[in-house]
């Protein structure tokens, strides 16, 4: 039977660089895809300043647009515009990146199959074996980053304790949009959607446009798509690539790593609830999966269990919040989104997409007034962010 350190099922952006990771360390890596590269992912495809410093390596490859204005607005009504000195988010299309992140563990020596779908995970306290195209493979550890409804986690008995919201997307031709409207500015329509917002993210040559929310929002996620293209003078006919996906946010106590298996990213549920990005969790998820694999296969520790721990103590307060704010939003949108305009709110923001910030209640001076003030909504909401909270 064929053997290696580590097998990682998954090549999206968690994937990919944990198998980087662990081959750069020295470890002798599987690196697994079902599908063809290049292949294309349902997702807005953002790239946080916060995200983009987790990552070993520059992306600027496959970099389509970078955005210096923002401008959010309640539902279609009202809203503001702000602008930073220095790209805040890159967008980039799934396509891309995920081959170039995939290549770039190859290169750092990693074994990498696509077209090679895994049927059966078993695992015992000696190593785990993985069923691949009908060929059994032996490994120290597995680390599952097959998304929101991979097999690793059902096999292991992982990641139960999750939530869905669900989103739909599509793209639209820049000849077909006024291109000087839309290039390096990101456009959010906060709770346009019960749960979540709706957006406009520029790329190369068309613009992303997606509505997000609730998972019972499911079945009126096409109105919602239509009515915020009929918002910004897009004909839905114009409309191409239109996918809906599920967004999996971990509750409180969701299990993520067992004896020598660990999830990562997406297969975590590690989407943020608030943005329902999971860009930076899966890069961090990456790393810290990859140092408890190393830490496994060095003896220094007998299974990957710490990691689960690692990945909750470092997210907690940045889930926590984006909880409150979430259905601060949704339950009173017109006072959530009174105090998030607020001047001293903005430089918090810009610090915690930024990565300057571990959560926004890390934030001092004039923003304290109104973090707290929305902190008191989302407590009147039921936070559900307080579970989250270290006790």
């Amino acid at each position: 039977m064929e053997r290696f350190d580590t097998i990682v099922v998954g090549a999206g952006p968690a994937g990919s660089t944990t198998a980087y990771r662990l081959a750069r360390a020295g470890a002798r890596v599987l690196l697994l895809d079902r599908a063809r590269f290049p292949r294309d992912k349902p997702c807005g495809g953002g790239l946080t300043a916060r995200a983009l410093r987790e990552l070993p390596f520059g992306v600027e490859s496959v970099v389509e647009d970078a955005a210096t204005r923002f401008e959010l607005r309640l539902g279609y009504g009202r809203g503001f515009e702000r602008r930073t000195s220095e790209p805040l988010v890159v967008l980039t299309q799934r396509s891309r990146l995920d081959e170039y992140l995939a290549g770039r563990a190859a290169a750092a020596g990693a074994e990498f199959r696509d077209g090679a779908r895994v049927t059966a995970v078993e695992a015992d306290d000696h190593g785990v074996t993985a069923t691949v195209s009908g060929e059994r493979i032996g490994a120290a550890a597995l680390i599952g980053a097959d998304g929101a409804n991979g097999l690793v986690a059902r096999s292991a008995g992982l990641a139960h304790e999750v939530e869905h919201g669900v989103a739909l997307e599509g793209n639209i031709a820049l000849r077909h949009v006024d291109e000087a409207r839309f290039r390096g500015r990101l456009i959010l329509h906060l709770s346009a959607v019960p749960g979540g917002y709706s957006w406009v993210f520029p790329k190369g040559d068309h613009v992303n446009v997606g509505v997000g929310g609730w998972g019972g929002e499911g079945p009126r996620l096409r109105e919602h798509l239509d009515r915020l293209c009929a918002a910004h003078g897009m004909r839905t006919e114009h409309l191409e690539s239109v996918r809906g996906h599920r967004l999996p946010m971990r509750r409180p106590g969701a299990r993520l790593s067992r004896g020598r298996i660990a999830l990562v990213g997406d297969a975590a549920g590690l989407v943020d609830p608030l943005t329902g990005d999971g860009m930076y969790e899966a890069f961090l998820s990456g790393r810290l999966a990859s140092e408890a694999a190393l830490d496994l296969l060095a003896g220094r520790t007998g299974t990957l269990e710490p990691y689960g721990d690692r990945v909750g103590v470092t997210l907690a307060r940045l889930a926590s919040a984006s909880w409150g704010l979430k259905v601060a939003l949704d339950r009173y949108p017109r006072l959530a989104f009174a105090a998030v305009r607020l001047p001293p709110v903005w430089p918090v923001i810009e610090a915690v997409t930024r990565g300057d910030l571990t959560h926004p209640g890390a934030a001092r001076g004039a923003a304290r007034g109104p973090l707290r003030f929305l902190r008191t909504l989302a407590s009147r909401a039921g936070d559900p962010g307080r579970r989250f909270r270290p006790a």
